[in-house]
């Protein structure tokens, strides 16, 4: 819809008109991969920020990857995106997280020097043909009989379009708090976008009020790192993109801290709760769970004497360090002195206060599993601005809707992963099915069939995708089924290979701490055992072709889990049968007359696409399914 006061403007004095294929709204982590994947597929693509010298900024935490979030880079990766390749290129210390437990839940997570990797992601767009960045605010969006037609900037210019992706984070809006404090601005004082929500809202687009919040930044130079434990990087270095050379990677690390709170530091919160905007009623909005604020850790663990605080360095070239697991909206007096209670921190210097911030997003539900506006044809969103959290959950969503907002525009069919896919897919349900009154964030647990959507895989699930869309090369792709082969033909190879109770082999045994054999074994079944695995099992293995580290990690995993990962593939035949019984777009749920009140509602309102995405909606039971499996039937029969 147009404002008033652009339509002013119109009248006043002749505007800039321009004509793309797609418009981005925003270039943070999701405005970059939505924006490069549009224009790597050969459309014209504008992207829009507020800042230009803040393209893929990291105003939380100065890390990318972690625990589930990992995955989702992985993933990123495989499909084409952009994020892994940056990472790799800007990293200052790399970690994989949970080695202790099972294949799994293994995660990458890198400090990120935060200044470069904005300005590597600069390069790379300002690099990408057919892709232009332009410094405005987008203001209205243009809609005409349903359909999205473009947007229109604060200056009134107009920008036509045949798809727009809106991927604005946390800048709709936003104000920044901490104690009686309230800038009106973005995160780190950058401008807000004050204009576009009501244009959403005439659109008929229903709107979330959410909050997340940041630590402060300390000097370095003000931290006795005695009082702390170092946090080291891993030798080797692995890298999150599977086209990054692991030797590029191998660098001297930067290290990061460990320390904790304290009883003195709960007492300091505990007596100044009540000036917390949190806790005086000047925060409204609804906040991450599973990322408290250190009030909230005092508050709701009162039985815990003292939290892990990790300090991590911002960059290579700054002495700000990053405060985390001290999250805070509190005065600034209070945060000067609680900080100072910590071991380590008793003469540490503020360099950036810690706040809260408070933005308009979207409710989810409102997507098709495209992340196409169910309401507005050609609309599509992904981001922080779908009610999520984190740097990678919003990469993850911005490369999935720029792909199908450039699917949409080239009249091809669109990417839609499910649950038994990859974490994506988990990511993108979880949005459009399960209504989620709080910042979404990913967790491994989330996964049903996280066996299966390991970050070790990712390459072997997804560029098949990748690949059909246009964003994985022939060649990349060929190196993938070069790579599946290669693994298939060492199981096979491992499984048909037999050892003896020879000395060497007794002896190898003995020094592992394994029972030496009683008759022949395969080197498949001595990989199961669990004091064993496929690269030690090289010593006495003769015949064994030189082959890439990946693929022997394949080997090995494949054996050791084959029990569990076959058990996981039968629940996913079961899953994709739900999946594969589409409801037309069509359907009258008000004909479904055996249907309950409440699951006619619920499936209007949400329009699953699937029998399987109508089992996860809350508040259509298993009876409410299997009506509507009949009626879906006896309708198929009636039109055959």
């Amino acid at each position: 819809m147009i404002t008033d006061e652009n339509q002013m403007k119109e009248d006043i004095m002749p505007v800039i008109e321009k004509y793309y294929d797609v418009v981005v709204v925003g270039a943070g982590h999701a405005g970059c991969e939505a924006s490069l994947a549009c224009a790597r597929l050969g459309l014209e693509t504008i992207v829009f920020t507020v800042s230009a010298d803040n393209i893929a900024m990291m105003p939380c935490n100065p890390n990318i990857g972690g625990t589930s979030k990992g995955h989702l880079v992985r993933e990123i990766d495989a499909l084409g995106g952009e994020m892994g390749k940056n990472i790799d290129r800007t990293f200052i210390q790399s970690k994989m997280l949970n080695k202790s437990k099972g294949p799994a839940v293994h995660s990458l997570r890198a400090q990120a020097d935060k200044s470069e990797y904005s300005r590597s992601m600069r390069r790379v767009l300002e690099n990408q043909d057919h892709l232009t960045i332009k410094q405005a605010e987008v203001s209205d969006l243009i809609v005409e009989n349903g359909v999205c037609k473009g947007v229109r900037t604060f200056s009134g210019g107009i920008y036509h379009s045949k798809a727009v992706v809106l991927c604005t984070g946390v800048y709709l809006n936003a104000r920044c708090l901490y104690g009686d404090t309230v800038n009106y601005t973005g995160p780190n004082g950058l401008q807000s976008a004050t204009h576009l929500t009501d244009s959403l809202k005439e659109n008929g687009i229903e709107m979330f009020r959410f909050k997340t919040g940041t630590p402060a930044r300390i000097d370095k130079r003000t931290i006795d790192f005695t009082k702390m434990e170092e946090q080291k990087g891993d030798d080797p270095v692995i890298p999150f993109s599977f086209s990054t050379d692991p030797a590029s990677v191998q660098i001297e690390q930067e290290s990061c801290w460990l320390t904790h709170t304290n009883e003195k530091t709960h007492e300091i919160i505990r007596a100044n709760l009540d000036r917390s905007p949190l806790y005086s009623g000047k925060i409204h909005a609804t906040g991450p769970r599973y990322c408290p604020s250190i009030e909230d850790k005092v508050v709701k663990f009162a039985d815990k004497n003292s939290h892990q605080v990790f300090i991590e360095p911002e960059g290579k070239y700054t002495n700000e360090m990053y405060v985390d697991g001290m999250s805070s909206s509190m005065p600034e007096d209070v945060q000067d002195a609680m900080y100072r209670t910590v071991p380590g921190l008793e003469h540490a210097k503020i360099v950036r206060n810690a706040y809260a911030i408070e933005y308009d997003c979207i409710n989810p539900v409102q997507l098709k599993p495209t992340f196409e506006f169910k309401k507005i044809h050609g609309l599509f969103s992904g981001g922080q601005f779908n009610g999520s959290s984190g740097y990678e959950e919003a990469a993850a969503q911005g490369l999935y809707a720029g792909i199908n907002a450039a699917m949409e525009v080239k009249g091809e069919e669109p990417l839609i992963l499910d649950r038994s896919d990859a974490y994506i897919g988990v990511l993108v349900d979880d949005l459009c099915t399960k209504q989620t009154f709080e910042p979404y964030r990913m967790m491994t647990s989330r996964a049903e069939y996280r066996l299966l959507l390991r970050q070790d895989n990712a390459d072997l699930r997804l560029r098949k995708y990748g690949h059909r869309v246009g964003l994985i090369s022939d060649e990349e792709y060929e190196k993938t089924l070069k790579k599946q082969k290669e693994i298939e033909d060492e199981i096979k190879r491992v499984t048909n290979t037999f050892v003896g109770q020879t000395e060497e082999v007794q002896n190898f045994l003995s020094s592992n701490h394994s029972t030496e054999l009683k008759s022949g074994s395969s080197i498949a079944e001595l990989i199961r055992r669990p004091e064993l695995n496929y690269k030690m099992l090289a010593e006495i293995d003769h015949d064994r072709p030189v082959l890439p580290e990946d693929v022997g990690e394949q080997v090995n995993i494949n054996i050791k889990y084959e029990g569990y990962i076959k058990r996981q593939m039968k629940q996913v035949e079961q899953f994709r049968k739900k999946e594969s019984w589409k409801i037309p777009d069509d359907i009258d749920y008000e004909a479904v007359s055996s249907l309950r009140i409440e699951a006619r509602q619920k499936l209007e309102k949400y329009r699953p696409i699937s029998i399987g995405q109508a089992s996860r909606i809350s508040g259509v039971s298993p009876s409410d399914i299997s009506v509507l499996m009949v009626y879906l039937e006896s309708r198929r029969q009636q039109k055959d």
